[in-house]
């Protein structure tokens, strides 16, 4: 499978200009980084063949404060994802062990701080 880097760029008016220098002529815009890249597999397939198959290396340019921005938030947002795969391994341990104890589902719920459906559900994933 053939991989051709998309180089993304905003213009003056605020449109995502997005070529492939590989494929002399092979450009588009987008009014979002997500339609641009659309796009260039549309364009792409003008040009080469397997376009729609092949991967694209997206090489989106922006002001560095910016990407720091979004490096920071793509961080955030793992480090939540982490905390909450955790809490919720913590939390079907505990239903499992207040359940087995003798508790209701209801009154596993009420000392968790969950609703009663939340701890099915939890049992249920084990």
């Amino acid at each position: 499978m053939a991989t051709y880097r998309v180089v993304i760029e905003r213009d003056e008016d605020g449109s995502w200009l997005a070529h492939v220098p590989s494929v002399p002529g092979c450009h588009t815009y987008g009014r979002s980084i997500r339609q641009a890249l659309a796009r260039t597999r549309e364009a792409l397939a003008l040009w080469v063949d397997g376009a729609d198959t092949a991967d694209l290396d997206e090489d989106i340019r922006v002001p560095t404060p910016l990407l720091r921005a979004a490096s920071t938030g793509r961080k955030a947002r793992a480090r939540a994802e982490a905390v909450a795969v955790a809490s919720r391994e913590a939390l079907r341990g505990a239903a499992a062990t207040l359940t087995a104890g003798g508790l209701s589902r209801r009154d596993a719920a009420t000392l968790l701080g969950i609703s009663h459906q939340r701890v099915q559900q939890l049992l249920d994933e084990r």
